[in-house]
């Protein structure tokens, strides 16, 4: 059964944001047990997007910009620029400490600013790695080209490619651009399959739904683009087990969870070199 899922838009640090999981109704799709949709939003000069530094444990982090740039710095040293169709997975592990903000240069005139975030659980037996960070080139991920459908994988494995971007679990995530009328392939249809439409309109079973819809969709799912659109098409296997989410923390292990917490509290993560005086605060 094709089932929606609504998102939720609230705001962080000022910037609309829609919430696609997790939900009441599906808590994790494969490995994705956090997907947020930012923006888009219009800034004017000297405004801009600040996520000041805040710690992860348990999980990865994708992020994949649709328009506009955040320049990522992390505990490990990393700084680095993110643009559209570039991909940054940031690896938890034991706990890692980021932040995301607008480049000076973007900050001097009007733009636009959208994106996507997702959180990857790390299996049990890797949650506790280092933590880890690869930025990956838009050049260097695989594309697929079907009747009207384009398709780039972003990570993870599908249509007999695989994406450079490390996985610690069966995974995929596709960014889809497809024709009026084109069918749209589901991909690994043993596993479970979340779209994200982005873009346009879509016939998926017969049943109609609009861009901004969240849809699980079936093995056997019949996908038809209604008019040109873009979509992503996130997933993976599914898990037996789901990991306890509190925060911006992942564990199997709820000790580790409230460990993590009194860390945080009493400011013993590690820090961003150069970005070190401002921090979220542990929500209590």
């Amino acid at each position: 059964m094709t089932i929606l899922l609504p998102g939720k838009t609230r705001a962080i640090e000022g910037f609309p944001v829609v919430r696609i999981l997790p939900q009441a109704r599906k808590r994790m799709v494969g490995p994705f047990i956090f997907i947020d949709h930012m923006g888009p939003v219009e800034f004017k000069a000297n405004e801009g997007l600040d996520v000041k530094a805040h710690p992860h444990i348990g999980l990865a982090t994708l992020t994949y910009m649709l328009h506009g740039s955040l320049l990522h710095r992390d505990s490990l040293g990393t700084s680095i620029e993110i643009v559209p169709g570039d991909v940054n997975l940031m690896t938890a592990g034991k706990g890692i400490v980021h932040s995301e903000r607008e480049p000076l240069a973007a900050r001097s005139r009007t733009r636009r600013l959208e994106g996507i975030q997702c959180w990857l659980a790390l299996p049990e037996m890797h949650a506790m790695i280092d933590p880890a960070f690869e930025h990956i080139k838009h050049s260097q991920l695989p594309h697929y080209q079907t009747a009207g459908v384009s398709i780039q994988l972003i990570a993870g494995k599908a249509f007999n490619l695989r994406s450079p971007v490390s996985s610690f679990s069966s995974t995929f995530f596709l960014d889809t651009l497809a024709e009026k009328g084109s069918q749209i392939p589901r991909p690994e249809p043993e596993q479970e399959c979340l779209l994200y439409l982005l873009e346009g309109s879509i016939s998926i079973d017969q049943q109609d739904f609009q861009a901004g819809d969240a849809v699980l969709l079936e093995s056997a799912a019949s996908i038809r683009a209604q008019s040109d659109l873009r979509c992503l098409l996130l997933g993976g296997q599914a898990w037996d087990r789901i990991p306890y989410i509190d925060w911006n923390f992942v564990s199997f292990q709820q000790a580790s969870i409230d460990q993590a917490r009194h860390d945080w509290r009493s400011r013993r993560f590690p820090e961003i070199p150069g970005d070190n005086e401002e921090f979220i605060p542990l929500p209590e």
